[in-house]
């Protein structure tokens, strides 16, 4: 499988991370355990069978000492062996938890753990589609550099061979010439590095989406292609917490820690269980007559158990679990704010972005009018070399104040989903 080629689009790079990113896998393998966990505690009150049997060979049978009067030798005590030298039984017994407290706490508590793992896989599944989509997008933003650059280095070495031309008729200095071809190199080079840094941006994708580094990778998707940049509606309400997993976990959480105090005071509370075993003994000084002569047991009966002197230990686990309640409580408060701050920043982050972009777009196309004018200028004998040199090093600084812009508003936007819960799995 690592040598197939793989094309995808950002909705299949995220699809492809919920079904192979270990974290996600492991969070499925805790959710399993914790239905597991449910049937285990089920299994806890339903009926408990268990079935016995043994075998004893007396080498010497046990002596009493019976009181002589019973023999006529008043004040003596005589040694009298008692029993026979084979002995065997079989038997079966049933218990049936009928109240207890903790077991009944336990069954629910189980339950809360189940709706907790199920939705901890799906915080986990938000996470992994936020850092799929950060990384996805880093590798579009580095694609639309090298396009600008190879742009850049294409009219520049027009210019620089349209330059070294006229020098050679003297129509321009060596200086010209110079110049640019130190913008030449300089960019260059930068377009190496940028191409590093975009090969770095598809490894680290690979891994947020949990493929094999050396797996063959390419975006289908490009930045015109995304809808990421068109302004969304924000949430103005101060509700947005309720739509945030976290915060649903939290409760949940609230709702275990409840369980847990409940369970503690079930332990002040009687116990109460049926019981029922039935048995075959066998006895016999013969080891062929053993088993031909059964004596058959059976007994049925209710076993309540009240604590009463536990120490204070209950006691102190009922006011431990209460104040753990208390937490919880402040958590969610604390939660509920850190929530709304958060969709406030990403809020203002996000709309700061939009401008940003915009004014940087704006000077983008600004400094291309300005080099062109430049060139034309220089071209008719009016205007410096230095100058074109100036618009070019100016244009290049715009495309990278467009790049870091359009980078930001695409991270904004999606913290700002994230922070608002948009992201549903």
């Amino acid at each position: 499988a690592d040598s197939l080629t793989y094309n995808l689009s950002l909705q299949e790079a995220i699809d492809y991370a919920q079904k192979h990113q270990t974290s996600i896998l492991n969070a499925q393998i805790d959710q399993e355990i914790a239905r597991n966990s449910v049937k285990q505690t089920i299994g806890i009150g339903l009926p408990e069978i268990s079935g016995n049997a043994n075998f004893s060979d007396f080498i010497k049978l046990p002596t009493s000492l019976l009181p002589g009067e019973i023999f006529g030798q008043p004040g003596t005590q005589i040694p009298v062996k008692f029993g026979v030298k084979y002995q065997s039984s079989a038997g079966l017994e049933v218990n049936q938890e009928i109240f207890d407290g903790s077991y009944l706490v336990g069954l629910q508590a189980s339950k809360t753990y189940k709706e907790l793992s199920s939705k901890n896989l799906r915080r986990t599944r938000i996470e992994t589609a936020v850092e799929v989509s950060k990384a996805y997008y880093s590798v579009l933003v580095s694609n639309e550099q090298v396009q600008l650059l190879d742009a850049n280095i294409a009219r520049l070495k027009k210019s620089l061979y349209d330059t070294e031309a006229l020098f050679k008729n003297g129509f321009v200095e060596k200086i010209d010439v110079d110049r640019l071809k130190v913008l030449n190199n300089n960019l260059e080079t930068e377009r190496q590095n940028v191409l590093r840094l975009l090969s770095l941006n598809v490894n680290l994708l690979k891994f947020q989406m949990g493929m094999p580094i050396q797996t063959d990778l390419k975006l289908k998707d490009t930045i015109n292609s995304l809808h990421s940049l068109e302004q969304t509606s924000v949430p103005s309400d101060t509700t947005g917490y309720r739509s945030r997993i976290e915060y649903s976990l939290l409760q949940t959480q609230k709702r275990l820690n409840e369980l847990d105090l409940k369970r503690y005071k079930s332990f002040l509370l009687p116990t109460l269980s049926a019981f029922a075993n039935t048995s075959q003994s066998y006895q016999s000084n013969s080891f062929s007559q053993l088993f031909k002569t059964s004596f058959p047991t059976s007994v049925i009966g209710l076993r309540l158990a009240v604590p009463l002197i536990s120490g204070g230990q209950k006691l102190y686990q009922v006011r431990n679990a209460k104040l753990q309640v208390q937490k919880s409580e402040n958590d969610l408060v604390n939660l509920k704010n850190g929530i709304s701050l958060e969709i406030s920043q990403a809020q203002t982050a996000y709309l700061n972005g939009l401008s940003s972009l915009d004014n940087q777009k704006r000077n983008m196309e600004l400094a291309n009018e300005v080099l062109r004018v430049s060139k034309i200028k220089y071209e008719q004998g009016v205007g410096s070399s230095l100058e074109v040199t100036t618009a070019e090093t100016a244009l290049k600084e715009a495309q990278n104040n467009y790049i870091t812009a359009l980078y930001d508003l695409l991270i904004n936007k999606i913290n700002l989903d994230k922070a608002s819960g948009q992201i549903h799995y």
